[in-house]
């Protein structure tokens, strides 16, 4: 797993074609705003994350987050123990994203 700063996870996002973002928060903080483009699957589920996360194509890189960088580097860990050679944690999580959110409502 890599930690990146906002920066450097924004920078490389932007150059990155195969690219996928996932947010690992609960259903109420995404209601808040997520990340455009951003798959959102709740770290919370336990087993169905797990089983989630696994199903998802190992050869594309992750780009990972939730609120303040701290699940989001245990589901970087997860998808490394499943297989998942580029996971990419977000230092700081939503709470320090300065670029745009998309409301889910």
């Amino acid at each position: 797993m890599e930690e990146l700063t906002q920066e450097e996870w924004l920078s490389q996002l932007e150059n990155d074609a195969n690219a996928v973002i996932i947010d690992v928060r609960t259903d109420d903080e995404v209601a808040e705003g997520i990340i455009p483009n951003a798959i959102h699957i709740d770290i919370y589920k336990g087993q169905a994350f797990i089983d989630e996360i696994d199903a998802l194509d190992k050869s594309k890189n992750y780009y990972v987050y939730c609120r303040s960088g701290n699940r989001s580097g245990q589901a970087c860990s997860i998808m490394e123990e499943l297989g998942f050679e580029n996971a990419y944690n977000l230092l700081g999580g939503i709470l320090e994203w300065e670029g745009d959110l998309v409301d889910m409502d």
